[in-house]
């Protein structure tokens, strides 16, 4: 196994003729052709890996390198692998594509980082091969994009400033999210219809994905947080109603392991929940109980055969997405309440803001500052399966906002 200070790739981006990681590839042409960092392009056609770095490259001729690798030739993945110190990966559905990189990245010390939010697949991974990522020193970090880094670095940010300012750790931290313009990510719908397709013809992973500590190491202990809410509510700390966010199954998951891997930095009985908050006053119930009925539909459609095909015809496809002015044009906000243990005048408020459309534009950008992040700067854990958080909490809250144009916001929100 080479050592990763003997590799000559820094950055392999692999699928980097899909949607997003052409994407991923023009933001580091961008911002990191010239920082000293080298990285490359993956993939399995070399005919479009050569367009895209010839795209790259315009009057310049400065390029990126290619390396053709399909990810069902695990020899050839292999090779390339053991060449590069970080694999930053967006060919999904991850549970059709994505196992034998991960494979092999824990077996050769090649530290790793994707955008999948598959529960079920993401726990089988962990389980085949964390103890060869720890034996390796290779960090595999999943859930680089949208999902679930706003969720999982908004509740870091939440405790530490919780426990700077009053000594104590939040009981509560509820995520909502208030807006957002942008394309839904079509990899991130069929990974969805993927995840509800394999849970309908299984019940153990039904048993999985419907478990809300699915993600935590099994030898440690379950906290208070039940299944997701999935009828309207009114939630008096946002003034407004609230239903289920299509999200919170994968986002709740990351931030708990979160907590269990740092030790329950966060307490062992610390509450985490996420919605969508609808600003739309006096109509607000009915448009939280229309998202509520929408949700409950097309989970049930993506459960059953001919139902899942209707919905993967209607719904956005893979390898497409908004163009650059709709990207420009995109962004979120998502706001987060810490509830103080016992004074709720102490409580804490932090709002997230995106200056791109979420599952594209700034999915693409967190992704490659996770990588740059794993490649550049001083590690903080050791070799495993890591959230983001936990991975690269302090050095992604430096690097989104000055870089990404993702920004954490904190105010007070205490009550009067």
């Amino acid at each position: 196994m080479a050592h990763p200070s003997t590799r000559d790739i820094d950055i392999l981006i692999y699928g980097a003729t899909g949607f997003t990681g052409q994407l991923v590839a023009d933001y580091m042409q961008q911002h990191y052709r010239r920082a000293g960092l080298t990285w490359a392009l993956g993939g399995r056609d070399q005919r479009k890996l050569e367009a895209v770095a010839r795209r790259l490259a315009g009057d310049s001729g400065e390029g990126p390198d290619i390396f053709v690798a399909d990810s069902g030739d695990p020899q050839r993945l292999s090779e390339l692998v053991a060449r590069t110190r970080v694999v930053l990966t967006t060919v999904g559905p991850y549970a059709r594509y994505g196992s034998p990189l991960v494979a092999a990245c824990a077996a050769l010390g090649t530290d790793y980082c994707d955008l999948t939010g598959e529960v079920q697949w993401m726990q089988q991974m962990i389980a085949q091969h964390q103890a060869s990522a720890i034996a390796s020193g290779a960090r595999i970090v999943h859930t680089c994009g949208f999902d679930s880094i706003p969720s999982d670095l908004g509740v870091y940010r939440l405790v530490d400033e919780m426990s700077v300012r009053h000594g104590c750790t939040p009981v509560r931290v509820k995520y909502r999210m208030r807006d957002a313009s942008g394309g839904f990510s079509g990899g991130t719908f069929d990974s969805l219809v993927t995840m509800a397709e394999q849970a309908a013809a299984d019940p153990s992973i039904r048993a999985i994905v419907d478990d809300p500590y699915a993600l935590n190491p099994p030898d440690q202990p379950r906290g208070p947080d039940g299944p997701e809410a999935t009828m309207p509510a009114w939630d008096e700390d946002f003034d407004g109603w609230v239903g289920p966010f299509v999200m919170a199954p994968i986002n709740t998951r990351v931030v708990r392991r979160s907590n269990a891997l740092m030790n329950f930095r966060y307490g062992p009985d610390f509450r985490y929940d996420e919605a969508m908050l609808l600003p739309w006053g006096s109509w607000g119930w009915f448009a939280a109980a229309a998202l509520s009925f929408g949700m409950g539909a097309i989970h049930a459609m993506a459960r059953f055969g001919p139902t899942r095909s209707v919905l993967r015809a209607l719904g956005p496809k893979p390898g497409t997405g908004p163009s650059e002015a709709q990207q420009r044009r995109g962004f979120f906000d998502v706001e987060l309440l810490a509830e103080h243990p016992t004074d709720r005048t102490k409580d804490l408020r932090l709002t997230i803001h995106g200056d791109r459309d979420p599952g594209y534009g700034s999915t693409s950008r967190m992704i490659a500052e996770c990588a740059v992040c794993l490649a550049s700067d001083a590690p903080t854990c050791g070799g495993g399966f890591w959230t983001p958080a936990s991975a690269m909490g302090d050095h992604l809250l430096e690097r989104l906002p000055r870089n990404a144009g993702v920004s954490f916001e904190l105010a007070p929100a205490g009550r009067t």
